[in-house]
């Protein structure tokens, strides 16, 4: 078991801490000189068959940010008050981060008891009693100590009283990923880096790879200890000190993660359901700046409303916190905020989505997703005493996550433009070989070797919105045959991944729900056609284009070749363009498809497209090879990045004449 100390200066964490274990957590010659703790300090005892591991925290308020990483992760909290002192400002900020943080176990322990008389001891235990009265520490144990004196009654009942709740921690949940927020990074001689923090998920062994997060640097873990024991395996829980390769001292710091690999992906903003204490004095508004303390890091943002224009003291919303640099987060992780001045504590939270967006942060289908992610997080409360990653103890996930899908269910449920594996293992914290989808998820293999899954019923839902927009699109312009393929999904839904776009198309293609005439996509009951006379005017005009290879005539070549009036041939060619019998590359050039098929085809074979290199493959003009590349950007068969025109994944460029 992990207890955090609490607690305002001087009142005696260190003393209690070294009654308790032995050993004196005060190791700087600072905090000796000055008789106050400055940075955290760690203590361990034998516990039964276990190991108490005790965090002492600095009590002065100007180490708040120690404090608060001190105590992210811990099984129970240890709140010292000093008899004679009393309740103090730092014994009430403290206590708002334990309950802000969801930590719910705890005791109390009322020190330098020698220094008062009865009746004030009467008096403060009355007082604390009514402080925790309205908290999850109602009813905790008071336990009245002189910690500086040698087998004080006090202490010897503290510590039967910790082993006591030790042995009533539910287990831990070691399916999940590894994760440690690392609060202590130092090197060894002959041994090289060296980081501490409290495991709050899954396992790690002797030789496992793990990455930091922020930064991304691979590690291996050289050797272990767990609750200050050398050890071949440490688990969630558990205090750990990793040996570590690939990284130096100075790639990480307090607040780094090491994770698993699966888990490194890092975001600015962080999607988030906040609550401001009630005693705050401050009004959120859009973009107000507040500290965040996330584990064991601290980072400045900036709040983004997502639900109302403000939040004020005493009620919660969601936000967005858009940070000063990436951070490593997973649904139900807790978070601490402080004021712009970083003076006050002024509430906490708990993380619902890590990736946010940067736009449509407010839509409906994203408030249903925030909403999806909230019940999953309540789903894995079992009731425990909360730390990053879930609301049970260490974050432990409801049973149906993983092999029975069922939390898996109503995220896919609310995602309707599906979610990829990858990111369903980030989110459940979850491997892959334990995520269960539910039947009737259909799989879409993706570049890079991920797979997007999606819910049968989504599916559904998108072939009808796709059959609606070409409705609508036929509507709108009747002499159009209908948009291509990328203009549709455009159309449709810009962020939908582009695989799954395909394969949407592919299916309605061979069922018969929409026809594909050149490059243009249209309803079955949908037609433009040519007159009998207009079709006996264009098949030379079709004739021309075609035999004119990659430099096909212009508009006005055509008139004079044909002896016909421009405004006709620009006429008939334009209405070929939306029948899909033609591309317009720009105004008055025109190119047949089976030319565009040969094209497209050299774009693909190229190892970089750009200008010079599609200009020699091709034998055109720079200025001409520009203006096919740009129409292959236009029509959605290539991006450009730079002045690279890649082609989009899995896009594909066919014609069809029927």
């Amino acid at each position: 078991m992990i207890v955090g100390t609490a607690g305002h200066i001087d009142h005696g964490k260190t003393t209690l801490t070294r009654a308790l274990t032995g050993v004196d957590t005060d190791r700087l010659k600072e905090e000796k000189a000055r008789g106050i703790s400055i940075e955290l300090g760690y203590a361990y005892t034998p516990l039964g068959d276990d190991i108490l591991g005790v965090i002492d925290v600095p009590g002065h308020e100007k180490f708040i940010r120690t404090m608060a990483a001190g105590v992210t992760g811990i099984d129970a909290a240890l709140l010292v008050i000093a008899a004679d002192d009393g309740i103090m400002p730092q014994t009430l900020e403290h206590l708002a981060i334990l309950r802000l943080l969801g930590v719910k176990r705890g005791a109390v322990a009322m020190t330098k008891i020698d220094r008062v008389d009865a009746t004030r001891l009467e008096q403060l235990e009355q007082e604390i009693q009514a402080l925790l009265a309205a908290t999850d520490f109602a009813g905790a144990h008071i336990f009245r100590t002189n910690a500086t004196q040698e087998g004080d009654i006090g202490v010897k009942a503290l510590l039967r009283h910790l082993g006591e709740m030790a042995a009533t921690l539910p287990a831990n949940d070691e399916r999940r990923l590894f994760r440690l927020g690392v609060d202590r990074v130092f090197t060894l001689s002959g041994q090289g880096t060296i980081v501490t923090g409290t495991a709050l998920a899954g396992s790690v062994r002797v030789g496992d790879m793990l990455q930091l997060a922020p930064g991304g640097q691979q590690v291996r873990v050289r050797s272990i200890h767990a609750q200050n024991r050398s050890a071949e395996m440490g688990r969630a829980g558990q205090r750990l000190a990793l040996n570590l390769s690939g990284a130096s001292r100075e790639d990480i710091a307090r607040g780094t993660w090491v994770v698993a690999p699966a888990l490194a992906e890092c975001s600015q903003r962080v999607d988030v359901e906040l609550t401001l204490t009630p005693d705050c004095g401050l009004t959120l508004k859009p973009w107000s700046p507040v500290h965040v303390h996330l584990g064991a890091a601290h980072h400045t943002a900036n709040v983004v409303m997502l639900d109302d224009e403000v939040l004020a003291p005493g009620h919660t919303g969601r936000v967005q916190l858009v940070l000063d640099a990436p951070v490593h987060a997973v649904p139900g992780d807790r978070f601490v905020i402080r004021n712009a001045q970083a003076t006050a504590t002024i509430g906490g939270g708990i993380v619902l989505d890590p990736f946010g967006p940067a736009r449509k942060r407010r839509s409906a289908t994203r408030t249903a997703w925030l909403g999806a992610l909230a019940d999953f997080i309540a789903g894995s409360d079992n009731g425990g005493a909360s730390a990053p990653g879930g609301a049970g103890r260490n974050g432990e996930l409801p049973r149906d996550s993983g092999a029975a899908g069922g939390g898996i269910s109503a995220l896919l449920a609310r995602g309707p433009l599906g979610l990829r594996a990858s990111m369903l293992v980030r989110l459940s914290q979850l491997p892959a070989s334990l995520i269960i989808t539910p039947p009737g998820t259909v799989e879409v293999p993706l570049q890079g070797g991920d797979t997007l899954l999606i819910a049968a019923t989504e599916v559904q839902a998108l072939q009808v919105s796709i059959l609606a927009a070409l409705a609508e699109f036929h509507q709108r312009a009747p002499d159009d045959a209908g948009p291509e393929l990328w203009r549709l999904k455009r159309i449709v839904s810009p962020d939908m991944e582009d695989r799954l776009w395909s394969r949407l198309i592919e299916t309605l293609l061979a069922e018969g729900a929409i026809k594909q005439r050149g490059r243009s996509l249209h309803l079955p009951s949908h037609s433009v056609e040519l007159s009998a006379a207009e079709q006996a005017q264009a098949a030379p005009l079709l004739a021309s284009l075609l035999a004119g290879g990659f430099d096909p005539p212009w508009v006005r070549d055509l008139m004079r070749t044909h002896d016909m009036p421009e405004v006709e041939v620009r006429r008939l060619l334009l209405k070929l363009s939306k029948t899909g019998e033609l591309n317009q590359v720009v105004k008055d050039l025109f190119y047949h498809p089976q030319r565009m098929d040969e094209l497209a085809r050299i774009v693909a074979t190229l190892p970089s497209a750009d200008a010079a290199s599609f200009r020699d493959a091709t034998g055109l003009g720079r200025k001409r090879a520009i203006q096919i590349l740009e129409f292959f950007d236009r029509v959605g068969y290539t991006r450009r990045v730079g002045n690279i025109h890649l082609i989009r994944p899995n896009a594909a460029w066919s014609y069809s004449s029927n």
